[in-house]
């Protein structure tokens, strides 16, 4: 062994030890004749002093510079009074060096690693990761990730699961997200597909008779990519036979409460549950933030016969919504901050942000008939005295608030005002807790597409509540036995349990247009599974990199994945995706075809 201790482990119980050390040089400092050497390792950091009465050691000291990687044999002693670092676990003691051995040295790096760290832009840390990733900070992540991985493994491992790998080559199947594609250089024309998850593969290892299964699976999707998206990601899987959905929400929910209790010492209580129909009426999402306590309070049945067609035409509109949010002490809000939040709810497609300010409510009226209102906005004078009384009435609105509204199809209004709603939670500090986990449960089943077909809001292999029966008369109320465990206004996590029928597993795949011809050709294997005693099954997995990003703190997984793409799927570190060569291309029967040349616009 080349050292005796890593340089963040040494404390005050290895005095008067000789130590050997390796690592990298985090900062040097020159005082007096005296060289200072900050030498940092993957635990952390520890304070190396070198006199000049080691000359051969001070010359090679004097020598070293920031990331020289360092051999350093000394002895720990306690540092001098008023010298002491308390946010380091060394920091009551120094090692005083007597031998160094410089076994590599560096050039300057692109960016600082040390506190000097500031304002360095992610492209230039991505393409040097392997110097970001010396940073204590990213360090810390990483070692974090690994626990939290080791935790989760001990957790299930005495639960009964078994971790089982299932294969990264497989075939294409429609599970929302397109597919990342291999060809095949032994079936000329055929491609492999990278899993989106191991889903069909969990299910068969059920029909199996492994009974609890577990895997730390890579995933990949070709998609848009987002703060919280990465093409290749990673992904806590779990399987479970013979226990409800209670039950299976029960073990992950306590695999989650031991997670946050033993690593960050937070501990939780029962997580609330939740329908997805209340979640939507009352927050606008399907993953709410329940530390934020702004609720949206439907009112269209209150305007249905007002003479503004910007909230008569959404209230008349089976597929549209009408929705109010109150926003106490709203009547600070500035003119100018207002229109800021009307042109950020018209990311969500929103044509406008109405509002009403309250600031009287003993003077409830639209000031049409001359009496001074204590309402103030543009839009009252077209809703009726009784109709604005019913609506501070339900949106329980107090003198200095606000109301904003959100009239439109069901979907802009829900993805505008839950937005918003976010957003002035953050803004105005109104957070009433640090953490807030939840259940959502019963999703609907499908969810109409814009050519009027029925598409999985989960996948096609999720279970419906009712009998084939029901879902046949009416695919369009469907819900599912499915879950989804949200904390933060994040889902880390998603399941359901499974259909082991194969009547309902036909009944699913015709209410979403894919013929007996199409099942058997994509899914035939898992069909001809549940001819053989599938038994009842269900599972769940958790994003890892999404979970480990909240429990961090971080602002993206990108900081939490050692080697992770860009927002466009590209790895600046080893350039790729790059070309191949056309040997590789035609051994594979793969030709490529030209981009054209895009037309010049005509004036």
């Amino acid at each position: 062994m080349m050292r005796t201790h890593y340089c963040g482990s040494l404390t005050e119980s290895q005095i008067d030890q000789t130590v050997t050390l390796c690592g990298w040089v985090h900062r040097r400092r020159d005082h007096g004749g005296v060289i200072f050497l900050d030498m940092r390792d993957r635990d952390g950091l520890v304070q190396v002093v070198i006199d000049p009465d080691t000359p051969e050691a001070f010359a090679l000291a004097d020598k070293s510079r920031s990331e020289f990687v360092l051999k350093i044999t000394g002895r720990v002693r306690r540092r001098y009074a008023g010298t002491e670092n308390a946010n380091m676990v060394s920091g009551q003691i120094e090692v005083l060096g007597k031998e160094i051995e410089i076994l590599a040295t560096s050039e300057t790096p692109p960016f600082p690693l040390n506190d000097e760290f500031v304002n360095v832009g992610e492209e230039i840390r991505l393409k040097y990761r392997f110097l970001d990733m010396r940073r204590p900070e990213m360090l810390q992540r990483m070692r974090f990730r690994s626990q939290v991985t080791s935790k989760i493994r001990t957790y299930l491992d005495k639960h009964g699961f078994l971790d089982v790998e299932t294969p990264v080559l497989t075939r294409a199947t429609p599970e929302g997200a397109r597919d990342y594609l291999v060809p095949s250089r032994t079936q000329p024309g055929s491609f492999f597909a990278l899993p989106q998850s191991p889903q069909l593969f969990k299910q068969l290892l059920m029909v199996s008779g492994f009974d609890r299964y577990y895997q730390i699976a890579k995933c990949f999707r070709d998609e848009d990519l987002r703060a919280d998206r990465q093409p290749e990601f990673t992904q806590i899987d779990i399987e479970t036979s013979f226990m409800s959905d209670e039950d299976i929400m029960n073990v992950t929910e306590g695999m989650a409460v031991e997670l946050f209790d033993e690593l960050m010492g937070i501990k939780f209580g029962p997580f609330p549950r939740m329908t997805y129909a209340e979640a939507m009426r009352r927050y606008a999402s399907d993953k709410p933030d329940l530390r934020i306590p702004l609720e949206l309070v439907d009112v269209a049945d209150l305007l249905k016969d007002v003479d503004f067609k910007v909230f008569a035409g959404p209230a008349n509109d089976p597929k549209g919504r009408v929705a109010a949010l109150r926003v106490p002490k709203g009547n600070e809000l500035s003119r100018g901050k207002i229109d800021e939040y009307t042109k950020f709810v018209g990311i969500y497609g929103a044509r406008g942000l109405a509002y009403i300010k309250v600031n009287d409510t003993s003077k409830i009226n639209n000031g049409v008939d001359g009496k001074e209102s204590g309402l103030q906005s543009p839009i009252i004078k077209n809703i009726s005295d009784a109709a604005l009384q019913e609506i501070i009435t339900r949106t329980g609105a107090q003198n200095g608030d606000l109301i904003f509204f959100g009239a439109d199809k069901a979907k802009v209004v829900n993805d505008a005002l839950g937005a918003l709603r976010v957003r002035l939670g953050h803004d105005l500090n109104l957070l009433t807790c640090e953490w807030a986990p939840l259940w959502v449960v019963d999703f609907p089943m499908f969810e109409e597409t814009d050519d009027g077909k029925w598409t999985s809001v989960h996948h096609p292999f999720t279970m419906p509540h009712g009998s084939v029966e029901d879902l046949k008369a009416n695919p369009g109320s469907a819900t599912s036995v499915a879950y989804d465990m949200v904390l933060n206004g994040t889902e880390i996590g998603g399941g359901s349990l499974r259909i082991y029928n194969l009547d309902m597993q036909k009944a699913v795949f015709e209410a979403l247009g894919i013929g007996e011809e199409e099942a058997q050709e994509k899914f035939s294997f898992l069909l001809d599974a549940l001819k053989y005693g599938a038994p009842p099954h269900g599972g769940l997995a958790f994003g890892l990199d999404r979970l480990v990003m909240l429990m961090t703190g971080a602002t993206s997984i990108r900081d939490v994945i050692a080697f992770p793409k860009t927002k466009s799927a590209e790895c600046l570190m080893t350039q790729a995706p790059a070309p191949v060569e056309q040997k590789q291309l035609r051994e594979l029967g793969i030709r490529l075809r030209e981009k054209a040349a895009e037309q010049p616009q005509q004036s």
